[in-house]
């Protein structure tokens, strides 16, 4: 594993692991204040707190956290208390961005990766793995000396010490019997194993004991194996080999020894051994057998001996829990577990919002150059908005923030929810080019907007300029079902033989060419497609979502027409434009969208309530450090700027087009750079046969740069390229 890869991993895990490790830490030490409180009380509480200090270690807060934000699911909150921003900043110090090396210095890393910032990562994984393999063959050896000394064993079935065992298991309500093995090796008694424990008895010792002093010693064994001590200390085993390096765990390790050992000296007094007995019981063994090397082998002789003696020989009785510490407890549990869960529920969208920014950074490939501008009006005759995109990039003109969204996201108007006023009236000019993909572009979905791979692009510009964070809500909102009309329908299905893609064949003259859709202020006609399109293309104009309800699978050819009115306010809404007057709308005669729709193409639109799914805007803002730019956009008439032009590319004529006669000038709104290059070209009119070879010839012409008080300035102008036969 390279230097450079581990760097990377660094970055990854280091902000987390950090994190994690202090509020162990702290859980650590809460735990410790509430032995302190509770240490007069019985020693298996106190035990079981700091289990869950050490268990803590396993279970990041993190995980909690996201629980929550799952669990907030569709109904997570729009706005967050500001007490949770307190939160969020102690829980998370170690800030992912003043760990994470710069993008501009990531391609300079080979250059230093052999300095000692640069192994530092390196230095501490390979730190780590030794120490963990240390702890681990340790373990190991341990175990391995108790494994050897359980084979080399035979097994007991009869004797005075079997039946204490079996007498003691009775009383502790035990249904599984303890199997009991004769061991040579010096180990003291202990219980060996989780699932199937077995208690090993040093050979001999029997002789050393009374039948008074052998009760107590087999009790203190029985009472590991009902509170399942061996299982605990296995877990803090684990925990003890991931976090060698912390020194609390190896503390907590002797804490949940000493408590355990207590817990069961408590156990075998209340069970009524005398407490004189028990503790000469203890000696004894002492006397005759080592200490056991595992902490998972729970024996009779572990924690500090002379405190135990002391703590036997005590006639001071352990308290129960009063009411208070019930509550205390209840609390902190309630606390610890409910806490991150809560925070994440409070905090859904700002997860979600991240997750997405961090997909989509992930996923979206790299653009070559992105500008975003605020838009400058110019005169009447030379202002178009549009949105154009395609393969290479994605160019909008006075367009909203609401309908670059609507593209992003491949949603209308109606599911965007949450966002300021200016973003459905301020109008912005985006120029964003893509780099070239090694493979094709994914293929445009039914019904969506945009191929995928610009999608996920417009995405990751959003959230980078406009520091866009969202996430998604299931409301009940107005729709439009589209169904057949009475009558049925009367769209014509696409013969092949009738088919052109070309687009000059056609019922009611020349239709657009396969694919391509001529859109138009009150005009929708398409050949050889499916309803999607003419479903979406109906979102957008009436700013709801309609939903094809018709049934229809099928391939058309339609062409309708209307007069457009305030009903269909959605894509004005979405372009910022204002709307409609009533006196205007109502002093036209044509039909409406509703009425063209059902007496053209035999379907109907019917109002409907159903839930869908909206982006609620979490957070936008409007782009920062653009306006210097922006004030350099110069309008040009195209008059001044065809006397500066240097190169002029001819359009090739398509071939299909000259057999159709089809002749004309298309008009193409352009911003000419500072160096005299065309950077985005939009189309402003011109038959669509046309459109494609004269963007590829524009985009090859070549301008001396337009000077302003003697600087060179970008230039907003138009060009005419001309198809004659």
């Amino acid at each position: 594993m390279t230097s450079q890869h581990l760097s990377t991993m660094w970055t990854a895990i280091a902000p987390g692991l950090g994190d994690h490790l202090w509020q162990s830490t702290l859980f650590a030490a809460v735990a410790g204040l509430l032995t302190l409180t509770l240490r007069k009380n019985y020693a298996r509480i106190r035990f079981g707190l700091w289990l869950a200090a050490s268990v803590k270690f396993l279970i990041p807060f993190s995980v909690l956290v996201n629980m929550g934000s799952r669990l907030a699911g569709s109904h997570a909150s729009n706005g967050t208390n500001a007490a949770w921003f307190v939160v969020d900043g102690l829980s998370q110090p170690f800030n992912r961005a003043s760990i994470a090396m710069p993008v501009s210095s990531q391609h300079s890393l080979s250059a230093i990766s052999t300095s000692l910032p640069g192994l530092l990562p390196a230095i501490l994984a390979a730190t780590w793995l030794c120490g963990f393999a240390v702890v681990l063959c340790v373990w190991c050896v341990r175990w391995r000396r108790v494994s050897l000394a359980l084979r080399a064993s035979e097994p007991l079935l009869e004797g005075r010490e079997v039946e204490a065992l079996r007498r003691l298991e009775r009383m502790a309500g035990m249904q599984k019997p303890i199997a009991m093995v004769s061991s040579r090796a010096s180990m003291e008694p202990g219980i060996f194993g989780i699932a199937r424990p077995v208690l090993i008895w040093p050979e001999g010792i029997s002789e050393h004991l009374e039948d008074a002093h052998l009760e107590p010693i087999v009790a203190h064994e029985v009472w590991h194996v009902c509170r399942r001590d061996n299982l605990a200390a296995a877990i803090h085993m684990v925990v003890e080999a991931v976090f060698w390096f912390h020194p609390l765990v190896w503390w907590l390790g002797a804490r949940l020894v000493d408590e355990r050992e207590r817990a069961c000296d408590e156990a075998v007094v209340a069970m009524g051994s005398e407490r004189k007995l028990y503790a000469e019981s203890i000696l004894k063994v002492c006397e005759f057998c080592l200490g056991s090397p595992l902490a998972c082998v729970s024996g009779v002789t572990g924690s500090d001996l002379k405190k135990r003696m002391v703590n036997i020989m005590t006639e001071r009785i352990a308290r129960k829990l009063d009411f208070s510490r019930k509550l205390l407890l209840s609390t902190a549990g309630v606390l610890a577990l409910a806490l991150p869960i809560v925070f994440g529920v409070m905090n859904a969208p700002q997860v979600r919002a991240q997750e997405q920014a961090e997909s989509a950074g992930a996923s979206a490939p790299g653009y070559k150059s992105a500008s975003v501008q605020p838009h400058k009006s110019v005169n009447s005759a030379m202002q178009h908005v549009g949105i154009m995109f395609g393969p290479d990039g994605f160019t909008a003109r006075g367009a909203t923030l609401q309908a670059v969204l609507g593209v992003a996201y491949g949603v209308q108007a109606d599911l965007i929810s949450g966002a300021p006023d200016w973003v459905s009236t301020e109008k912005y000019d985006i120029d964003l080019k893509m780099p070239d993909s090694p493979t094709p572009n994914t293929p445009k979905e039914a019904g969506g907007i945009g191929e995928q791979r610009l999608q996920l692009t417009l995405q990751a510009l959003l959230a980078d300029r406009f520091k866009l964070t969202l996430h998604r809500e299931t409301k009940n909102l107005q729709v439009y079902d589209l169904v057949a009309a009475e009558g049925g329908p009367k769209l014509k299905e696409t013969k092949p033989a009738f088919l052109n893609p070309n687009g000059i064949n056609g019922p009611e003259g020349p239709l657009p060419a396969k694919g391509m859709m001529k859109m138009g202020p009150g005009e929708l006609t398409d050949q050889g497609t499916t309803l999607a399109p003419l479903v979406e293309q109906l979102s957008w104009q009436l700013g709801h979502t309609v939903l094809d309800k018709t049934g229809l699978k099928g391939n058309y050819d339609f062409s309708l027409r209307w007069t457009p009115g305030e009903s269909e306010a959605g894509m004005r809404k979405l372009m910022g434009d204002s709307p409609v007057a009533e006196s205007a709308s109502s002093s036209t005669s044509g039909p409406t969208l509703f009425t063209a729709l059902e007496d053209q193409l035999g379907l109907k639109l019917v109002p409907q309530t159903a839930p869908m799914e909206v982006l609620v805007i979490d957070h936008v803002e409007k782009p920062a450090g653009e306006q210097s730019e922006a004030s350099t956009l110069v309008h040009v008439p195209g008059e001044i700027m065809s006397g500066l032009l240097l190169k002029k590319v001819t359009p090739d004529y398509p071939e299909t087009a000259r057999q159709a006669q089809i002749q004309g000038t298309v008009v193409l709104d352009a911003t000419i750079g500072k160096k005299g290059d065309v950077e985005s070209l939009q189309i402003v009119s011109g038959h669509p046969m046309l459109a494609p070879p004269a963007i590829e010839a524009a985009k090859q012409w070549k301008y001396q740069p337009y000077l302003l008080n003697g600087e060179p300035v970008e230039v907003e102008t138009q060009l005419q390229v001309s198809f004659p036969l």
